[in-house]
């Protein structure tokens, strides 16, 4: 299947690029989950299909329209020279491989780039529901409407930072699946707070990070301090994603002041 015959690849900017990349992609893993349920696949064969197929697409993709770019990718995609490069994409080809192979709706695609110490683009699709979100344009925040904060956390675990939080805070709480998936939430305006402990890697929050930060949201590290991407080590120990007047409320729930410091 082809999802890229409507595209002047090599004439997108890096804006552009990134949010191509990801609508792309994305329908390429909605079009491959119909046909392999439709053929009886297994739920393993599925999530492999779908990490792998996006993961070619996308380095393929970068590879003949940014040739000189470094990627790191969840599904193996470590170019030996991305510490040294100036410009590197973290891309997750699929974010949320459980919910897809569930036929679930909250799964997403990643697509970041990242220059020395700062994002220059990046895109977060959510394929099943027909949604792309980018920094370029910048999403627009809706304004709350419910009067309790509302926390979004993971399916299978609720982190302990969370349900400090909620206690803290009286949230109102909310279960997704992948992170980019919640991540969306928040800046959809569905949720307040999205925060995780217990580690993630690179690609799991970039993406989702820059996406957040462009909308006006705050994004970081549990202790306040900034979030950096490229690193040696692609391990995140935690997350935060919240609109802007969660930050101090939740930073003094987990911490007191001590993350004033930081």
């Amino acid at each position: 299947m082809s999802t890229n015959t409507t595209v002047d690849w090599d004439n997108l900017n890096d804006d552009d690029l990134a949010t191509a990349l990801a609508v792309h992609a994305g329908q390429l893993l909605v079009s491959l989950r119909t046909d392999l349920i439709s053929q009886g696949t297994s739920m393993w064969n599925l999530r492999d299909s779908g990490d792998m197929g996006a993961h070619h697409f996308l380095l393929d993709m970068i590879s003949r329209v940014r040739p000189d770019d470094a990627v790191l990718s969840e599904e193996g995609a470590d170019s030996k020279h991305r510490l040294s490069a100036e410009r590197v994409w973290i891309i997750d080809p699929l974010d949320g491989t459980t919910e897809y192979g569930e036929d679930r709706q909250d799964w997403a695609v990643h697509i970041a780039l990242w220059s020395l110490d700062h994002f220059v683009s990046a895109a977060v699709s959510l394929p099943a529901v027909d949604k792309v979100f980018s920094t370029t344009p910048p999403s627009v925040l809706p304004p709350r409407t419910s009067a309790k904060p509302r926390l979004v956390t993971s399916r299978s675990r609720a982190p302990y930072s969370a349900i400090i939080v909620a206690q803290e805070l009286d949230c109102d709480a909310f279960r997704l699946g992948s992170a980019g998936a919640k991540a969306m939430s928040v800046v959809m305006g569905d949720t307040d707070i999205y925060l995780h402990d217990g580690g993630m890697h690179q690609w799991d929050s970039a993406a989702p990070a820059a996406v957040a930060m462009a909308a006006g949201l705050h994004a970081s590290r549990l202790d306040g301090s900034p979030l950096v991407y490229n690193k040696s080590d692609t391990w995140l120990p935690d997350f935060l994603i919240c609109r802007q007047e969660f930050k101090e409320p939740v930073l003094d729930a987990l911490w007191g002041d001590k993350w004033r410091d930081k």
